[in-house]
């Protein structure tokens, strides 16, 4: 399968799942899409606020996680693994009150077994929020579904 229709495929599904899961309730929305690149943006709202009134750190969090899983789905063989979240860690830079941030993952290792995505989530000036890294696990479709 080519990597636009993965990309697609991948779009499709996201899409197809209407308001469920993290992403739509966080009102992620994917902009990029390459097994190099994944672009994705989040407004900064009630839904991502914590009580303070700056982004919460939960949702930058999510945003990288997704950024990071979709990524892996595009480097890897979808009909014989999976790809799940391992390990992730983030350093919140700077405070962000309204509008939106976007977070653009690039592949810092692609292997058999694991991936690690770093997550830079910058502002519309493209001043860094959030830094994060994810470490994704590629397992085999079997083995995954025996947990």
């Amino acid at each position: 399968m080519s990597t636009s229709n993965k990309a697609d495929d991948i779009l499709a599904e996201i899409r197809e799942g209407g308001n469920r899961g993290l992403a739509s309730t966080l009102g992620i929305e994917m902009i990029e899409l390459s097994p190099e690149r994944v672009v994705a943006t989040m407004p900064v709202d009630e839904r991502t606020r914590q009580p303070f009134g700056i982004l919460h750190g939960g949702a930058s969090v999510g945003l990288a996680e997704t950024v990071a899983s979709v990524a892996a789905l595009l480097n890897i063989d979808r009909e014989k693994y999976v790809a799940m979240g391992l390990e992730i860690n983030a350093n919140h830079v700077r405070a962000k009150t309204e509008g939106i941030v976007t977070a653009i993952g690039t592949p810092l290792h692609r292997g058999r077994t694991t991936q690690l995505w770093e997550i830079r989530i910058v502002d519309e000036l493209e001043r860094l929020i959030c830094i994060s890294r994810c470490t994704i696990a590629v397992v085999p479709m079997e083995k995954a579904r025996k947990g």
